[in-house]
């Protein structure tokens, strides 16, 4: 797979600090019933990365010390995780706010029946991948048979509540697939509510649409069809300053199924680690061989007012309408 890091690694972004942080979210592994090619984390069914047990302990004592309120749950599919259950359980105990970055098609497979279930007894918040509301585009991103069980997922969870009673919220995540960027959310969002209400009786709370980023899977797409320059072009030309007041970096850490930590999940995938300390330097070349900083490190620290740590791909959340892990920043 080619890889795009070190294009993104000298960039003239703006410099960016990190506020106070209030959501810690968690690769939980790349384990995942599913290989979607719009995917940065390279997720599939042969994947071993999986966090640990004693990881999991160390996160709910970082909550406990920063006194998080969000704790988003990612993967793969999160719920892989032979943990997932015993952390959703941790912290909802804790009345932190739970979301599951969830494909829908893991509600179907053999020995996760009761997931739906679970996931509602523990008002857990569901964010759902559906890149479309018609099978051909779902088809072309991740794969045969993956709308059909979506759309019986889907079903499921509203049965039992999701997206119809207030305690149990469902949102759906869209993302392009091409090297252009998202509609308007609002607008896609009324297509969305509208196709999926009359043709299979779905409702949903929300839509958040998400620019693909130029690394991982669709970085390497990009380069192979030598269309990376034209992208970031388009990335670069369609920058918003208004949305580097609300970019996620700067009230999130993103932890790996390691332990250790970025400013974002895409950041986590260039292996561009979170700094400890706020730099001075006037220089926006990124050095790629710096330390990285486990966990357990910020345990009793705190990291609000350093720099977020920056490369090319950070105009894909400035981009346009702008894109976060909850969707449009504008």
């Amino acid at each position: 797979m080619l890889d795009t890091k070190p294009l993104l690694l000298d960039t003239d972004f703006p410099r960016i600090n990190r506020q106070h942080v209030s959501t810690l979210q968690v690769n939980l592994g790349y384990l995942c019933n599913l290989s979607c090619t719009h995917c940065h984390v390279n997720a599939g069914p042969k994947r071993t990365e999986l966090a640990s047990l004693e990881l999991i302990d160390t996160l709910l004592e970082y909550i406990d010390h920063a006194n998080i309120t969000t704790l988003d749950l990612t993967g793969g599919a999160p719920e892989m995780n032979p943990h997932f259950k015993y952390f959703v359980v941790e912290a909802r105990k804790r009345n932190v706010t739970v979301i599951d970055r969830c494909n829908l098609t893991i509600l179907n497979e053999p020995g996760y029946e009761d997931l739906a279930q679970f996931l509602a007894d523990n008002s857990v918040v569901v964010t759902a991948s559906l890149p479309c509301y018609t099978e051909q585009n779902v088809k072309e991103q991740r794969g045969k048979g993956v709308f059909e069980s979506s759309i019986e997922a889907l079903i499921k969870l509203n049965a039992l509540g999701y997206g119809k009673d207030t305690e149990l919220e469902l949102n759906l995540v869209y993302n392009p697939n091409g090297a252009f960027l998202p509609p308007p959310q609002e607008s896609l969002q009324a297509d969305y509510k509208k196709e999926l209400g009359q043709t299979h009786g779905i409702t949903f709370d929300g839509l958040h649409t998400i620019t693909n980023m130029p690394i991982s899977r669709f970085g390497s797409m990009l380069l192979s069809k030598k269309t990376f320059n034209d992208y970031m072009q388009l990335l670069k030309s369609s920058f918003s300053q208004s949305n580097l007041d609300s970019v996620m970096c700067r009230s999130i850490i993103s932890v790996d199924w390691q332990g250790y930590t970025f400013d974002c999940d895409f950041n986590q995938m260039l292996d561009m680690p979170l700094e400890l300390h706020a730099s001075h330097s006037g220089s926006n070349t990124i050095a790629s061989d710096k330390k990285r900083v486990h966990i357990k490190e910020l345990l009793n620290k705190d990291i609000s007012g350093n720099n977020i740590v920056i490369g090319e791909h950070c105009y894909g959340c400035t981009a346009g309408q702008g894109s976060s892990c909850s969707g449009a920043l504008a």
